[in-house]
């Protein structure tokens, strides 16, 4: 009955039947098949502790599609099948060692949305928030909402009975499913729904057989009781409802190819309560008491998560509780007992608290003191009248064990998630990950809980079911299992005969990767990579809201590799080379990491920290290495890559061998894009030939594409810089911050370029006179070695950016290093620091624009906006990437990907503006791809302020108040 689960390692091992099931997969489905290197690398792990290798990947049309595929995968052997939807699963179960259907490629539509009835009909596939955006317009949402909620999948969230922060409101993924359409894996396609609709044959008379026991078997009080399968929903009493038995089996039932939701309506007017409490227990003793209210969430938090976010009010620990209404959250607030609280109206206040909640899936895998957490009891739940009492002893335990984690979660539902520092590196590690969780099972069914609260069982806790329900419900799961599912080809191993919870760990095997040159650059990359937990944030896909930039190619392609995830997995890969065998020569990775814009957006935007950017220059860096790696670098790499060192060299002479025919292609450069012209006279040049009296009050540096590309950018910061009454110098010879060696993983170039940058500002040496505290907030300046001193203003946020990361990372023995990058300012952050009592003049005008990738990455923008708001200027620049990215977008083979980047925020933020909007753009890149792609010219705001006071002066005092209209 059970044969299946002999074969994964089969599959495995016989290329010549993985080929076979691939080519009657392709003939046989409409949709996309493939077995590839890359395909399965991508699909070996979800969020879980946990790694399986597939055979290969199906990405199925229809249903039509599905079913052809488990009619294949039975004939060759009972192939496994597991359905997939984002990967976001916590215990496990989106990994398999057979086939892996990835239903978000083309099932991920809204086939209806009724208003009237308030139901939706839906594809697995299809994104939560693209529902949920859909229901909007009608004042309808879907209630369920977790935290992934921009890229989970409806089918994932059925599959886990998945939840949400208004859960106490509207329940669980399985109280909002009307009927479903499945497949299972001997081919039946059943309608789901109540009074026994579509249950297989066998399911209800065995269900009659043990009425006894599943009246008694379930623990009650429980609202997040999500562990097991949820038999007790085909009890006559509860209206014998096969469709919402089937929520939160994990895939192991069949498959679901389509599903009639429940909408429920939008709140009128919420406003968001946050309730501070003295410590965590208070807070959760809190929790249950607010719910006869009616509130529509109960989140809870210590501050051991929130690590110094502002705007929360005083406390160790807070609720957020959301209502509708003031007078809801009047009620709410008198009720609470709370040392403090916060009632927060404004839609944008209340997303940006809310933001703290959604990214505490990330943020919790990294302890205070930089250690890694991971899951593994990441969502059990207790009755919420115990929280408290529960999270008392869940305290003391890790205390016994010696482990740290940091709770959060539905406080209002009594469910809790963590993070555990497990050691799941070494053997040792492991046994204790195993003790302690067989102890927090004890610990969870002695205060009447549940496993698994929110994401399933999956291999993290399916082993440990028999301690929360008793071997002979354990038992009936098993035969259960057997009636929808006889050959066992529906992802073995999970909730039903489960493999043990420490076997199969992503950690296992994986080496640590020491750098070939023993050049300390600490190139530990599989590791590195391996911080990727799969929260996915990196695959919001389409037009994203807010000001994130991760992930702008995943937006431009949609596909996995191309996402930030998706490239972690594969190096990750790489350095285990079971799947991806050819190391740092590995095509595969390179291929993924080649439409990876290096904006540094994830080093931001992922909750862990994946910095992707590094990663890819490390990996150029080895790809390219040895005596061949001259011959098979592209040639963009020695021309953009070096263009720093071509422009000092050859200046304004380049535009003569630019105008030359085929010069693009000599060049390495896409035929779309027109080469950038060299200035006539370079910033450098025009600042020595000008007389300047004034003591230096900062060093203003000459970035290269300032210098020669776009000089008046630099004569304008200096205007505005002296008007402010700042004395300006520049660094006394040839400076580079070797971004474009960087990029293009040339990192021992770029050592050399940096090294050679700080002994033009310190001396070779670098270790007499050097000031210290002389930048801005204290920082230090650069020294008297230079013969300089003060802050270091940087016009190019990609350069500023390089400075103050790349070069303290690529040089972290040389101290020169961090006190320059410890120096680095921006254009706005000097003016603010050293000119408080500066008056910029009044443009009294709309903006619009883009803010640079790493301004938002590395730099932050605050000072920006206060003084955009200053000047009178309009408006917010909007997120995301340009797409032209440095080099990227002049290589060959990226133009599309490139402007589809731009079409994301960039272009629609400039088709909407105001005729009179002046468009903001500090860093060149942004402001090449906009005059390649749209009639607008970008600028930097230095230059709106120096023309706003070049037109003062010629006007008067008065005229310093004008509003001033762009110039060509």
């Amino acid at each position: 009955m059970r044969r299946g689960l002999g074969h994964p390692g089969l599959v495995g091992r016989h290329q010549e039947h993985a080929s076979a099931l691939a080519a009657d997969l392709r003939a046989a489905l409409a949709g996309d098949v493939d077995f590839s290197v890359t395909a399965r690398a991508l699909t070996t792990m979800d969020a879980s502790n946990y790694r399986r290798v597939p055979v290969g990947t199906v990405a199925p049309r229809d249903a039509d599609d599905v079913a052809a595929a488990l009619e294949v995968c039975r004939a060759h052997g009972v192939t496994p099948v597991v359905a997939r939807g984002a990967g976001t699963s916590i215990g496990g179960q989106a990994t398999g060692t057979g086939v892996v259907l990835d239903l978000t490629r083309h099932m991920g539509g809204v086939v209806s949305l009724d208003p009237g009835e308030r139901t939706a009909v839906v594809r697995p596939g299809l994104v939560l928030g693209r529902l949920r955006e859909a229901a909007r317009p009608y004042g309808l949402t879907f209630g369920p909402d977790p935290s992934t909620h921009s890229r989970c999948t409806l089918g994932g969230m059925i599959g886990n009975n998945a939840c949400g922060a208004h859960s106490v409101a509207w329940g669980t993924t399985a109280d909002n499913v009307r009927s479903l359409e499945v497949v299972t894996y001997r081919g039946a396609r059943l309608t789901l729904g109540r009074d026994g609709q579509g249950a297989p044959p066998g399911l209800l008379p065995l269900v009659d057989r043990h009425l006894s026991l599943l009246r008694t078997g379930y623990p009650a009080g429980l609202p997040r009781r999500i562990s097991g399968y949820a038999l007790d929903a085909l009890l006559p009493e509860r209206g014998v409802d096969v469709a919402r038995s089937f929520c939160g089996s994990e895939g192991t039932l069949g498959v679901v190819t389509e599903a009639t939701l429940r909408l429920v309506p939008l709140p009128a007017d919420p406003v968001l309560v946050v309730l501070g409490y003295a410590d965590e227990s208070a807070a959760a003793e809190a929790a249950a008491g607010l719910l006869p209210l009616g509130p529509l969430t109960v989140e809870g938090m210590a501050e051991d998560l929130v690590r110094g976010a502002t705007g929360l009010p005083r406390g160790g620990a807070w609720l957020f509780v959301e209502a509708d209404g003031p007078d809801a959250a009047a009620a709410l607030v008198r009720a609470a007992d709370a040392l403090d609280s916060a009632v927060v109206r404004d839609p944008a206040g209340q997303r940006a608290l809310w933001r703290i909640r959604e990214d505490a899936a990330g943020t919790a895998t990294r302890m205070p003191g930089g250690g890694e957490a991971w899951p593994g009891w990441e969502d059990c739940a207790v009755p919420p009248a115990r929280l408290g009492a529960y999270l008392r002893a869940f305290r003391a335990l890790l205390a016994e064990f010696g482990l740290r984690g940091v709770p959060y979660g539905h406080f209002g539902d009594g469910c809790v998630h963590v993070r555990i520092d497990f050691d799941l590196r070494t053997d040792r590690g492991v046994r204790h990950f195993r003790r302690f969780s067989e102890a927090m099972a004890d610990l969870v069914v002695a205060h009447g809980g549940s496993l698994s609260g929110e994401h399933g069982d999956g291999q993290a806790r399916a082993e440990l079911l028999p301690r929360m329900y008793g071997e002979e419900l354990v038992g009936l799961f098993g035969a259960v299992k057997d009636v929808w599912d006889p050959d066992g080809g529906l992802n073995p191993g999970m909730l039903v005969r489960p493999r043990p919870l420490d076997s199969g760990l992503r950690f296992a095997g994986l080496p640590v990767i020491v750098p070939d040159a023993g050049d300390g650059s600490g190139a530990h990359l599989g590791q590195a990579a391996a911080r990727c937990v799969g929260v996915a944030k990196c695959r919001v896909a389409g037009p994203s809201q807010g000001a994130d930039v991760m992930c702008p190619s995943f937006r431009a392609t949609g596909e996995e590799r191309h996402s930030t995830r998706g490239r972690a997995r594969l190096l990750h890969e790489m350095a285990l080379g079971e799947v991806v065998t050819g190391g740092w020569r590995s095509e595969e990775v390179r291929e993924a990491l080649d439409l990876c814009l290096s904006c540094k957006g994830c080093r931001s935007d992922c909750p862990v920290g994946v910095d992707m950017a590094a990663y890819k220059a490390e990996f150029l860096d080895r790809h390219y290495a040895g005596p061949t790696g001259v011959w098979r670098r592209p040639r963009s790499h020695w021309t953009m890559g070096r263009l720093p060192g071509w422009l000092a060299r050859f200046g304004r002479g380049l535009n003569a061998a630019m105008a030359l025919p085929f010069a693009a292609r000599i060049a390495g450069v896409t035929p779309e894009r027109a080469l950038p012209r060299v200035a006539e006279q370079s910033f450098v040049s025009w600042f020595a030939d000008r007389a300047s009296t004034r003591p230096p009050d900062l060093t203003l540096w000459p970035d290269t594409f300032t210098d020669h590309l776009a000089p008046h950018v630099g004569r304008s910061a200096v205007r505005v810089l002296e008007d402010a009454g700042l004395g300006v110098r520049l660094p006394p010879g040839r400076v580079c911050c070797g971004l474009t060696y960087v990029s293009t993983g040339q990192l021992a170039a770029a050592r050399k370029v940096m090294s050679r940058t700080l002994d033009v500002l310190y001396g070779a040496e670098g270790a007499v006179g050097v000031e210290e505290g002389g930048g801005v907030g204290g920082v230090g300046g650069v020294g008297e070695a230079g013969g300089m001193g003060g802050p270091v203003v940087v016009l190019e946020p990609s350069c500023a950016a390089t400075l103050r990361t790349d070069l303290p990372e690529l040089l972290p023995d040389d101290p020169r290093a961090a006190r320059l990058a410890a120096s680095v300012v921006t254009f706005a952050e000097a003016l603010e620091a050293l000119a408080p009592d500066w008056t910029p003049p009044r443009l009294d005008r709309p903006v619009t624009g883009q803010t640079h990738c790493h301004q938002h990455a590395v730099l932050g923008d605050a000072a920006d906006r206060r003084l955009r708001d200053r000047a009178g200027l309009t408006g917010d620049l909007v997120g995301g990437c340009c797409g032209l990215a440095g080099n990227f977008g002049f290589e060959p083979g990226h133009y599309d990907v490139s402007v589809a980047c731009a079409e994301d925020r960039l272009l629609p933020a400039l088709a909407d503006a105001a005729p009179d909007a002046a468009v903001l753009a500090d860093g060149f890149s942004c402001r090449t791809q906009i005059g390649d792609l749209t009639d607008h010219r970008g600028r930097h705001l230095a230059e709106l302020l120096a023309e706003a006071i070049e037109e003062g002066a010629k006007e008067g005092p008065a005229g310093r108040r004008r509003s001033f209209p762009d110039t060509p």
